[in-house]
């Protein structure tokens, strides 16, 4: 049974006000049901779990998923996963595509989840029993690199170098068109779009959102970026890509099917997160993974070298 996903925007009004207390006064669960869900993670602030004493920042977002009645844990399901590293701490994994991150309404198995509590070792419970482990996410049909956590130390370490901007991510990008320059930035808040709330939009009152680009490579119709993310809005390289004229290619959402994607036999969004590097938080020497194109959009790359002259 799915039930309904509640989402907010803090106002100043509410500044520093606790979380607990404040999901209290705009939900119709009691305060003991929301603390046990910000214990099971299914509330999150900028996308991250946290603590039920966590001080909020007007113009923060703040969602609650609430589970339905009675679900059950995760279970672990052996789906292969590529593990890149691991120690006591953390996990550096790669995604494939079509694959959602953690179980939800219409995804109780086979996520990723359900995968790395087969593959890792004391993952359990670590940041919330819905999400054990998961720090940031990835759209179900874009495949690459995610860090998990392995203990609540390293969960909460590994979420602030998120919403301090110190965890980079990088992308490779097949868009529609080839933009004017070879280097750009999209600077454009990103919120949810009030006519259709599964999908998100450059709006004003939106979230800041930052996206650097660079070409990589270009052809007649289409280009290669290398995108990089300062922020890390839901779908923000999508909507930022679409935003400029330059829409990821295979994007059901933000563009559209058509020839393109047609003749190089995608079945998904070219869109795939190959480049990780932090600091790791016990040791503090820096963590730098990369992830090669999965076949899928790697053929379709040399399928569009191919049959175009490139510029």
């Amino acid at each position: 049974m799915s039930l309904e996903v509640f989402r907010f925007t803090v106002d100043p009004v509410d500044q520093g006000k606790r979380l607990d207390a404040y999901l209290s006064e705009r939900t119709p669960f009691s305060r003991r049901r929301i603390q046990e869900m910000i214990r099971e993670g299914a509330v999150r602030v900028e996308g991250a779990s946290c603590p039920r004493d966590r001080r909020l920042r007007a113009g923060e977002s703040v969602e609650v998923e609430p589970p339905p009645p009675g679900e059950a844990a995760p279970r672990p399901q052996h789906i292969p996963v590529k593990v890149l590293y691991q120690d006591r701490h953390l996990a550096v994994v790669s995604k494939p595509a079509g694959m959602v991150v953690h179980p939800a309404a219409g995804h109780l198995d086979g996520t990723l989840v359900n995968a790395l509590l087969a593959a890792l070792d004391d993952l359990a419970g670590v940041g919330g029993v819905m999400r054990p482990g998961i720090v940031h996410r990835l759209d179900k049909d874009t495949s690459g690199l995610m860090v998990v956590a392995k203990d609540d130390a390293t969960h909460l370490a590994l979420q602030d170098m998120v919403k301090d901007r110190r965890l980079r991510r990088s992308y490779l990008a097949l868009v529609h068109g080839v933009p004017t320059t070879r280097l750009g930035t999209v600077e454009a808040p990103v919120g949810r779009d009030p006519r259709d709330r599964k999908r998100m939009k450059v709006i004003s009152s939106g979230r800041p959102a930052i996206t650097h680009f660079e070409v990589r490579e270009s052809f007649p119709e289409a280009a290669l970026l290398k995108v990089d993310l300062v922020t890390g809005r839901t779908h923000q390289i999508r909507v930022h890509m679409s935003y400029i004229g330059h829409p990821v290619v295979g994007d059901p959402t933000y563009g559209k099917r058509g020839r393109l994607e047609g003749e190089l036999g995608l079945r998904r969004q070219f869109l795939h997160a190959y480049r990780l590097a932090f600091f790791h938080p016990e040791g503090g020497e820096e963590m730098v993974f990369e992830d090669p194109l999965p076949e899928d959009l790697s053929e379709a790359l040399e399928r569009l070298r191919s049959t175009s002259f490139r510029r």
